[in-house]
């Protein structure tokens, strides 16, 4: 039963946005993502409300004392295979904000990251890559066999084509007449 949901979770991911304290400029790159210039609808993504229904938790901004405990609690209402992707330098490394009184750090800290998205702010782009790679490297291309390789996608013969009216059959058929 595991494979399946694998493969429909691949096929058509629900994913969970969560803000750890950030600058909100991942964010609005997020919320592009939705917008008809990328559509990420197209790739079967979409933007769940609910940790018990999401497949995959995109983390933005460096992770606060405040909420560490949150993001923990959001993870572990999340059915499994879950995936948690980290976007932007806050997220993947605690960016400008390590060090500071009030932040942990980087979301590995608190919870497992599968992928890291870097870029501040992280581009609608890269996103869209980074969690169709993801998506990719847990349920790989099945690979063709020796056999599928071998046989072409179409299997036309070429028929020899004679030409029709050339010039010099143009010519012939001018003097005939």
């Amino acid at each position: 039963m595991t494979d399946t949901k694998t493969w429909a979770r691949v096929k058509s991911p629900w994913v969970l946005h969560f803000n750890s304290g950030a600058c909100n400029g991942c964010d609005i790159e997020i919320v592009a993502l939705l917008t008809p210039k990328y559509d990420v609808e197209r790739f079967g993504i979409k933007l769940e409300p609910s940790p018990r229904h999401a497949d995959v938790l995109l983390v933005t901004g460096a992770v606060t004392h405040q909420c560490a405990e949150r993001l923990k609690r959001i993870y572990d209402q999340m059915p499994q295979p879950k995936f948690v992707v980290a976007i932007g330098a806050c997220a993947c490394s605690g960016g400008v904000f390590e060090g500071t009184y009030n932040v942990v750090g980087s979301v590995d800290k608190v919870i497992p990251v599968d992928a890291y998205i870097p870029g501040c702010p992280a581009r609608p782009e890269a996103i869209i890559d980074g969690v169709v790679k993801l998506l990719n490297a847990i349920n790989p291309p099945k690979q063709k066999t020796k056999k599928q390789k071998e046989q072409p996608v179409v299997n036309a013969e070429l028929e020899e084509v004679k030409p029709t009216n050339s010039v010099e059959e143009k010519k012939q058929d001018d003097k005939q007449q």
